[in-house]
């Protein structure tokens, strides 16, 4: 008979080490918040030339989408409409997600303790199941 991953491996790691890994993995991802300070008036871009610094807010993407947009519903075969459309569309997707901050919330010693056994136990479990014995 075979085992995990068509190995000789045990089916009893496979299904322990899955168990852990994914319960750590779990309690890992519960334990992280997720802010974001995007806004109309956000600045997602920047960048400095001649000595100073320009920034892009995101109301100055939304000035070329609509432009593009506008041409699109004029002439859908305008190239030049569907560009600025979907560049701005691209830039302020790039620009909501540079803006994403992640923090890993206040616990204890031992609580973290636990995420990471449980999390590269049960992965190392998992792994030495789809290896032969």
């Amino acid at each position: 008979m075979r085992g995990a991953g068509g190995t000789q491996g045990g089916i009893g790691e496979f299904v322990l080490g899955l168990i852990m890994m994914c319960g750590g993995f779990y309690l890992l991802l519960n334990a992280i918040s997720v802010n974001s300070s995007f806004g109309i008036g956000y600045s997602i871009f920047g960048f400095s030339m001649f000595g100073g610094h320009v920034s892009i807010t995101t109301g100055m993407v939304m000035i070329p989408f609509m432009i593009g947009i506008g041409i699109i519903f004029y002439n859908s075969k305008n190239w030049l409409g569907w560009l600025l459309a979907g560049g701005s569309l691209t830039a302020l997707i790039f620009g909501v997600i540079a803006s994403i901050h992640f923090n890993l919330r206040s616990m204890s010693l031992f609580e973290l303790i636990v995420i990471l056994v449980l999390s590269m136990g049960g992965l190392g479990l998992f792994l030495r199941s789809l290896k032969t014995h």
